[in-house]
């Protein structure tokens, strides 16, 4: 099948939407699935008991005069759009042939009728707003749409400079905003799903919103939005990254720093850097965040460049707001820093494993620079000392990999998330369940990382060649096994989100009864292990007691 007569590009990059009088329709081929979307006809194709559509346009190129703006509805096209190839990833420095012409979704979908209205899934993909892409391998949408019997949607949204930042040199014309285009892209994303999910079969009126990492910290900051709250109907934040300065997210002061350093490395202005190569841009940001915090020219976004508090896409801090008032199915891992300390992390110079004491104190003020300028041995040691005693008390182990894996993860990751959720189960209005995924991968990997929750919600965990894809791991050295336990809590895993995206109530035959969320009783459902599902009290109380009172990370 030929390619419809896509609109031609500006000299500024923009496109162009064709006249009627220059359509032609080509034939679909056989296996051709055709839908009719708010700005044209897409041609996705068969995939067993699926129909599958890639690269589908949910706004257009953010390129010339778009770079910094936000998000524009797609040019409507003539004849048949072909969507059965992935399109590029966002531009970020680890993918090969990413691009800034990146914002396209990825449906797949047990039946296009209209009138059979299934529930809708859209996952937002994590990578520390810098790396990353919904079209990756380990997202593969199909297990969970069959299963589930959902509209499964993945896409791209903007990364690094061209996604999260903020300077009022960009600001945009016609919406007046001038920071954080990726969570724009995000949101545009949700409305594009809205208007056309009963084209795929889909309940506009049932959208589920889920995420990893980043994108599960995305999911929460998109359901406080009140132009969305009559799109997202429920949300399931899966080891949330919530944001926070110094750690996570730029001050304005220092995104504006950060613009205009780039600008000077480019000799040009901040408004000029619409008009450099997307890739110098790219390296030169890359630039301004090299080596370790304290030798950078600005003092946030110590560990990653999240979204900015603009005022208008992120009015605050999560910590420092209400929580959702969607229901909340909250995911986090058993051992998030393991993602960072195990025999492959994804940092450019990893630290290696302490083998000492003296080793593990310089590891463990590594993870407190990431959130502070100024980290004291006295920080440090009470640190240390604190995850000992608590280890001791519970009967976990106390090497220094372990300390330092626990510290790490709860840090930057578990102590925020679960505070959340004591907060909502005091003060939300609406129902959460808290899961903790258990499921612990192979050696000489350790734990259950970060990240470890995707492969089981996709069902792609055999799949070596994608886990490597996604995961700084070659495939000789496999994350997880694969046998009847894994399928199992795979399978259990995408029941329960499949449940609690249909009525809001998660459920699978392996599990027990999941009951709301309650800090005074065992409520939190343990995926992974023996049994499958079990319920229990929240884990590893002591440790997150540290950081209450240490001052590091915002008390919740």
């Amino acid at each position: 099948m030929s390619r419809c007569d896509c609109p031609p590009a500006d000299d500024d990059g923009e496109t162009t939407a064709m006249a009627p009088s220059a359509a032609h329709s080509p034939s679909p081929e056989d296996g051709d699935v055709l839908v009719r979307t708010t700005a044209g006809t897409v041609a996705g194709e068969r995939a067993g008991r699926l129909s599958v559509f890639r690269g589908v346009p949910y706004a257009r190129p953010p390129v010339g005069a778009l770079r910094f703006a936000s998000p524009r509805p797609p040019v409507p096209w003539s004849g048949i759009r072909d969507a059965r190839s992935f399109a590029p990833e966002s531009l970020q420095p680890i993918i090969p042939g990413s691009s800034e012409d990146s914002l396209y979704a990825n449906v797949w979908t047990p039946g296009t009728d209209p009138e059979r209205r299934r529930p809708v899934f859209v996952y937002i993909h994590g990578g520390g707003w810098m790396v990353g892409g919904g079209s990756l391998p380990v997202y593969d949408g199909a297990r969970l749409a069959d299963r589930g019997d959902l509209v499964v949607v993945t896409f791209n949204y903007r990364l690094g400079a061209l996604g999260f930042g903020l300077h009022e040199e960009f600001t945009d014309p016609d919406t007046g905003d001038f920071a954080d285009w990726g969570l724009q892209d995000q949101a545009a994303l949700l409305r594009w799903v809205h208007a056309n999910a009963a084209a795929f079969g889909g309940d506009p009126g049932n959208i589920t919103l889920a995420g990893t990492s980043a994108g599960g910290a995305s999911a929460w900051q998109l359901s406080l939005l009140p132009e969305l709250r009559g799109i997202i109907r429920r949300i399931v934040p899966i080891s949330a990254c919530h944001v926070w300065e110094p750690s996570t997210s730029l001050t304005p002061a220092d995104a504006r720093l950060a613009y205009e350093g780039v600008a000077r490395r480019l000799g040009t202005t901040v408004a000029g850097l619409r008009e450099v190569p997307a890739a110098d841009l790219m390296n030169a940001w890359e630039d301004v965040f090299g080596g370790l915090p304290g030798g950078r020219e600005v003092a946030s976004a110590r560990e990653f460049r999240g979204p900015v508090v603009d005022g208008r896409w992120m009015s605050a801090f999560d910590w420092e707001l209400p929580t959702p008032d969607v229901p909340v199915m909250a995911v986090h891992t058993r051992t998030e820093g393991s993602f960072y300390t195990g025999p492959c992390p994804p940092q450019p110079t990893p630290t290696p494993p302490p083998a000492d004491a003296a080793e593990l104190r310089e590891a463990v003020r590594g993870v407190l620079d990431k959130g502070s300028a100024k980290v004291t041995d006295e920080l440090v040691d009470s640190c240390i000392a604190a995850y000992r005693e608590a280890a001791e008390a519970e009967g976990l182990p106390q090497d220094p990999l372990s300390l330092w894996t626990e510290i790490w993860g709860d840090a930057l990751f578990r102590y925020q998330i679960v505070r959340l959720s004591e907060r909502h189960a005091r003060h939300g209005t609406s129902p959460q369940y808290v899961m903790e995924f258990a499921h612990p991968v192979r050696a000489p990997h350790h734990g259950t990382p970060h990240e470890a929750t995707s492969p089981f919600l996709f069902g792609t965990y055999a799949d070596t060649a994608a886990i490597a894809a996604t995961y700084p791991v070659p495939p000789e050295i496999p994350l997880f096994h694969d046998g009847p336990g894994e399928r199992a809590v795979s399978e259990t895993f995408m029941d329960l989100v499949a449940a609690f995206a249909r009525d809001g109530v998660p459920a699978a035959p392996a599990a027990p009864q999941w009951p709301v969320f309650d800090p005074g009783t065992p409520s939190t459902l343990v995926l992974g292990g023996e049994p499958v599902a079990r319920i229990a009290a929240a884990s590893k109380a002591r440790q997150l007691r540290f950081w209450d009172d240490a001052g590091w990370v915002p008390r919740t």
